[in-house]
């Protein structure tokens, strides 16, 4: 079938680039040429590939973490002052002076900061609740290569609130902020700018205890004038393949390497509309142990998933189904290890889903969202010489009359050339069925972030197959995708094309469509003004896809999307107009709404879009996209607005605004989503979340309010409620549908 697919490759191509297809992409990308005539070029420095090297001082005594650098430990660590821009201007001179401490001792790194500012009162440091965005605020950030193989890191960030907020890097040019680690942090602000002190436990890191070097950089943000320093970076960016070196690390010990987490939730929840209760007292238990410094084996009983975040609310005007993304702090531990061949976004760079072999969303959860008993999970992840390796094995409690389940993931890696690596991974089981399914896949995903003094060139190679009783048809899929883009001024682009066969189930995977070959190319050109009073950064791009039936070949769907203007201030501003043509080719009737029906037929439709949003480093940040255009054989109107309003560091308000008016020869319909957050930091312990959600499909209205107490990390205490009523009546009266109080606290004992 490969062979075959690959001898009738070019005619499909020729089928691929029909004359009006062809016409609209190559217009979108001849809109690109102009700019390079319009904007001046400017000269851009680079770094020198040599990496930067310094020794970290061993103290076997250890400071006082409150952020005050007046303990005589600072005075020995090794100190770091030879900082340089990479934004907006690569190796520029830094505006301010930066001094950073770095020390270890037999069970703590070190990090200190004094970063001083030539205006105090212009420290933004908005943000008052752990483990959220601070994209505007003044901040400093450290990555730890702590395997020094450029490819994977811990990253930590800090802002003058002492607020945390870490992740993991998956792949060099992706970074999983759900990763959560214990540390220690305190900072302060005060007439000569700010200081901050950090110690991090060497038992919440992995590492090759026989290296002696790890990859290291750190960075600065100056948030009012949107300027990053770093000690070592590379075409504007900074990742675990442009650190420098800290040495020196030896006799460094974990401990026992044991973690207890045990968690107590009692909730009582009712059904309205039944007159039906319940209560439920659930103990769980989380046991990380440390098997080697950078391997950890994991076990879980009884995981609740009571203090988890809702979903945001989508509407499907498609006919495939929608992609949510994981937000259960069980799964997202290790994510990194179960990625697999670009897909899901990170590594794909255009975001792509379809004929992803593990979606931990298919564990723990109905097909309808439902939350489903896992009684017990152990998870094996870490790093065995050049090799990544991660397994999981589930027990799925029984619901909708389905027995429980036993579900397994193994994932394996092994690093080939500088930054590369090939891997497998298997599946087995199905949380939906009691059917056998077992997958069976492998990868290879290729990188140079050197491949030029500018360029990175990246790649993703995979295939997977499946064996689902009852199912004897094409059950394949593989892809290749190829990216070659920069941070600084020039041309970049992508090419892919995957496959996936009608018969292809990955029962713990997310596929959404079958049967078909998609094509992928994407353009892009940026400009980076240097000196500009105003503008930051100039974007044109254009994307092209095709999904085509792989029995008869006939179009599934197609868009080609251009971003004609594109800026972005200093401020963070940013400004857009761009256009999009789809052809949609429907093999069977499709029902878009209740009522009405889409006829079988090809469809061919254009809009115009233009989107204004200004800076979240504003304090009132309104935001408006228009889309207007036809839709299939009628017309569409969208209009979204939000509002963002911080008036201070304890005070956060979001409210957005979704409205669409569709019409159809078959009837007219709207679409309306509106949903607000209101966030109120107490202080950097005490946070009160809250979300509220409406859409018109559904007819119901969402409340989901969490309050947190977060007195340390690895301590969290949960009041969270979930209220869902009928949209046509009111909190007081007897539309309530469901709703649910639940208690959750959970504390970390380590080892």
């Amino acid at each position: 079938m490969i062979i075959q697919n690959i001898r009738t490759f070019p005619s499909k191509c020729r089928q691929l680039f029909s004359s009006d297809s062809l016409f609209f992409f190559g217009f979108s990308l001849f809109l690109l040429i102009p700019s390079l005539n319009v904007i001046a070029q400017q000269t851009e420095i680079t770094q020198d590939a040599e990496r930067k090297r310094i020794n970290i001082a061993r103290i076997d005594s250890q400071p006082e973490i409150d952020g005050v650098l007046d303990d005589a430990f600072w005075q020995q660590a090794t100190v770091l002052t030879d900082m340089h821009q990479f934004q907006p201007v690569d190796h520029a001179e830094p505006s301010e002076k930066s001094e950073f401490y770095l020390a270890y001792n037999e069970r703590f790194l070190y990090v200190a900061a004094r970063l001083y500012d030539s205006d105090p009162s212009g420290i933004s440091a908005r943000q008052l609740v752990q483990g959220q965005n601070m994209q505007f605020d003044d901040a400093f950030e450290f990555i730890l290569d702590t395997f020094n193989n450029g490819r994977t890191g811990y990253h930590f960030q800090v802002n003058p609130n002492g607020i945390r907020r870490e992740g993991v890097y998956d792949q060099p040019n992706n970074l999983n902020r759900d990763w959560t680690g214990i540390w220690l942090v305190e900072s302060r602000i005060d007439d000569e700018g700010w200081t901050a002190e950090v110690a991090i436990p060497f038992n919440t890191l992995n590492f090759d205890p026989d290296t002696e070097e790890w990859g290291f950089t750190i960075a600065r943000t100056i948030a009012r004038k949107r300027e990053d320093i770093a000690w070592s970076s590379f075409n504007r960016n900074i990742n675990p393949t442009t650190t420098g070196l800290i040495t020196g690390i030896r006799d460094i010990r974990q401990g026992v390497g044991l973690d207890i987490i045990p968690s107590i939730a009692m909730a009582r929840s009712e059904d309205h509309l039944s007159g039906t209760s319940d209560d439920r007292t659930d103990p769980s238990l989380n046991i990380f142990y440390k098997i080697t410094p950078n391997l950890t084996g994991a076990v879980t009983f009884n995981t609740d998933f009571s203090a988890t975040e809702v979903d945001n609310r989508q509407v499907n005007l498609s006919r495939f189904s929608l992609f949510f993304p994981e937000k259960r702090d069980f799964f997202l531990q290790d994510v990194d290890i179960f990625s697999f061949g670009g897909l899901g976004g990170g590594g794909n760079y255009n975001n792509n889903q379809n004929g992803i072999p593990f979606y931990s969303r298919r564990l723990g959860l109905s097909g309808t969202g439902q939350a489903v008993d896992i009684d017990a999970g152990v998870k094996l992840t870490g790093r065995v010489g050049q090799w990544n390796v991660g397994t999981l094995a589930v027990q799925q409690g029984d619901f909708d009359g389905l027995d429980g389940q036993a579900l397994f993931v193994g994932r394996a890696a092994v690093n080939v050339l500088d930054e590369s690596s090939i891997g497998a991974i298997v599946t087995q089981g199905d949380p939906n069925s009691d059917i056998d399914n077992t997958l069976a896949g492998m990868d290879f995903r290729y990188q140079n972030t050197r491949f030029s003094e500018r360029y990175t060139m990246r790649g993703n190679a995979w295939f997977q197959q499946t064996d689902t009783d009852g199912r004897v048809g094409d059950d394949k899929a593989y892809g290749v995708l190829v990216n070659f883009d920069t941070q600084s001024n020039g041309l970049g682009g992508n090419a892919g094309y995957s496959y996936i066969g009608e018969d292809f189930n990955p029962a713990l995977g997310f596929a959404n469509q079958r049967g078909i070959e998609s094509y992928s190319l994407m353009g892009r050109y940026r400009h980076n003004f240097i000196g500009h009073s105003f503008l930051r950064t100039y974007n044109l791009f254009s994307r092209f896809t095709q999904d085509r039936n792989l029995a008869t070949g006939d179009l599934v769907s197609e868009n080609i999307f251009g971003r004609i203007l594109n800026f972005n201030t200093h401020r963070g501003d940013q400004f857009g107009i761009g256009f999009a043509r789809n052809r949609e080719g429907l093999t069977q009737d499709f029902e878009i709404r209740s009522g009405i029906v889409i006829p079988a037929g090809k469809y061919s439709f254009t809009n115009l879009n233009a989107q204004l949003q200004f800076s979240n480093q504003r304090n009132f940040a309104p935001s408006i996209t228009v889309n207007i255009g036809d839709f299939y054989d009628g017309k569409r109107s969208q209009y979204q607005a939000g509002i963002q309003w911080r008036p201070d560091e304890h005070l956060f308000m979001n409210v957005s605004y979704n409205y669409q008016d569709i019409e159809l020869p078959q009837g007219e319909f709207t679409v309306r989503i509106a949903s607000a957050n209101v966030n109120y930091a107490f202080n950097s312990k005490w946070s009160w979340v809250n979300l509220v959600q409406y859409d018109n499909f559904s007819s119901s209205v969402g409340l989901n309010s969490r309050l947190r107490w977060n007195p340390q990390a690895g301590e969290d205490l949960f009041v969270v409620i979930n209220y869902n009523f009928d949209s046509e009546g009111t909190f007081d009266r007897l539309s309530r549908e469901k709703s649910e109080i639940a208690l959750k606290y959970t504390k970390t004992f380590r080892f």
